[in-house]
């Protein structure tokens, strides 16, 4: 219920640091945005469609950090990035494997199924281009799996930061065409 208000607020916040060339990092870990008419009447679609575009505009470096589920609009509202990487046991997917299981095999039981059939790891994002890197666990030390995070994002914000705003923006522009465009296979097809 709470979660439009946040992506407001987030946005509101990244607008002020594309401002002042601040740069932006986002942590997802969200189950998704919820299927509901209530959801819908308090404007979510809308509220994630916004942060999509909005994010795409921004001036400043935007890095995101899949720390556990990055499940649908409700991730992609935040995660719209220069750079983007993923916990060893993160998941990133456009629908849950619960969700999935119900379209494809009308039985929410056979989820596994379903996460096999969406590839959803963090090797499947390095894989498909969504993700630029796996950051390992080590919750045994996690103060150093902390600081590795943070020497990553560091380097990766000093890296984006030597780019010109319309660099970063025609950038996070084309990776996302990326994902949209037709492959070459598909294109010779329509000819």
């Amino acid at each position: 219920a709470a979660s439009d208000v946040y992506k407001r607020q987030a946005l509101r916040l990244m607008r002020q640091a594309s401002k002042f060339r601040r740069p932006v990092i986002t942590f997802v870990d969200t189950a998704g945005a919820y299927c509901g008419e209530e959801a819908e009447m308090r404007g979510q679609g809308q509220a994630i469609a916004q942060n999509l575009m909005e994010m795409m505009k921004l001036d400043c470096p935007v890095v995101t950090l899949v720390t556990g589920e990055g499940g649908s609009g409700g991730a992609l509202g935040i995660a719209v990035s220069d750079s983007l990487y993923m916990l060893e046991n993160a998941v990133y997917s456009v629908i849950s494997p619960e969700g999935c299981a119900e379209i494809l095999f009308k039985d929410a039981k056979r989820s596994a199924d379903a996460a096999k059939t969406l590839c959803i790891t963090a090797g499947d994002m390095v894989r498909f281009g969504v993700a630029d890197g796996i950051v390992s666990e080590d919750f045994d030390n996690f103060p150093f799996m902390c600081k590795r995070i943070s020497l990553l994002l560091s380097s990766e914000i000093e890296r984006l930061s030597a780019k010109t705003a319309e660099e970063l923006r025609c950038e996070r522009y084309d990776s996302c065409l990326l994902y949209t465009s037709p492959s070459p296979r598909d294109r010779q097809k329509s000819r």
